[in-house]
């Protein structure tokens, strides 16, 4: 004679799979009950002139401020013209005569400034005072035509 081919185990899977279903299908109708009118005005999210999410629609009564499109800069505004003709000094922060390299420290701003040893006139070391010219670099501005002062 044959065994059936539900065994204990199939069974109670199967009990298990139905109740899940029966759960959620309970689950989903309670959700439609409960839910709030779905309607555009209560999804509608406005924005005030602070830049602040609110719900509430703005004031039509109040005077907007007009703005020209051409004023709007798009991107990284652009760099003015920098003094790259001026004479600068500063003293010499770090020296390297191994590698040829070193930085110099601008006495007015304190910003600090590379320089390679082909951007030399006269030999430094670290703690000169020096007089030098700035240029555009790969990674920043460089220190060029650097000159020992007395």
């Amino acid at each position: 004679m044959a065994r059936s081919q539900n065994s204990f185990n199939k069974r109670e899977k199967e009990k298990k799979r139905l109740q899940k279903r029966k759960e959620k299908q309970e689950k989903k109708e309670e959700r439609k009950a409960n839910a709030s009118s779905g309607t555009l005005d209560n999804m509608m999210a406005y924005v005030d002139e602070f830049g602040n999410i609110t719900d509430t629609p703005p004031d039509p009564t109040v005077k907007k401020e007009e703005v020209k499109a051409s004023s709007i800069e798009i991107g990284v505004p652009k760099r003015e013209k920098e003094d790259v003709d001026a004479e600068l000094k500063g003293r010499v922060a770090f020296f390297n005569d191994s590698k040829g390299y070193g930085f110099i420290n601008h006495d007015g701003s304190g910003e600090k400034y590379f320089v390679h040893v082909n951007g030399l006139i006269d030999e430094i070391g670290e703690g000169d005072k020096v007089s030098f010219q700035i240029e555009r670099g790969p990674k920043g501005m460089n220190a060029v035509e650097v000159k020992l002062l007395d």
